[in-house]
């Protein structure tokens, strides 16, 4: 037995072994200094999901914020342009910020009751929850 070195590829022809077709570095790409990530199909984002009963949901959370107030609005089956443009309204009603995550309009403070009155101006059953 000799202690000759070798490369894998020609051990593996030595042994008969077909070595796996290489791809092409296109095929392999995961970042591209272009675009960023290169994804091959991009997720699609369904619409939220409103309520059965057609009532948008007010909530006040605090979990998870240092105790600090935060109106939840859910039950609004818009999309997203449509979500924004009514947390605006509201925002701007209420003089606070906030924000949609996920289908769900988070407006800073305790302003449950002046939101469902700007809701129900819009046309939408509000239920304090």
């Amino acid at each position: 037995m000799s202690k000759q070195k070798i490369s894998l590829t020609d051990w593996q022809q030595q042994l008969g072994a077909v070595a796996p077709p290489r791809a092409s570095p296109a095929d392999n790409q995961v970042y591209s200094t272009d675009g960023g990530r290169v994804d091959a199909s991009a997720p699609i984002k369904p619409l939220p999901q409103a309520y059965k009963d057609g009532v948008v949901r007010l909530k006040r959370e605090t979990k998870g914020r240092n105790g600090k107030a935060v109106t939840v609005i859910s039950g609004i089956a818009q999309p997203d342009e449509q979500l924004q443009s009514i947390a605006a309204t509201l925002k701007k009603k209420c003089g606070c910020g906030g924000s949609v995550k996920d289908g769900l309009i988070e407006i800073q403070g305790e302003n449950r009751e002046l939101i469902a009155a700007e809701l129900q101006k819009l046309g939408f059953k509000t239920k304090l929850a």
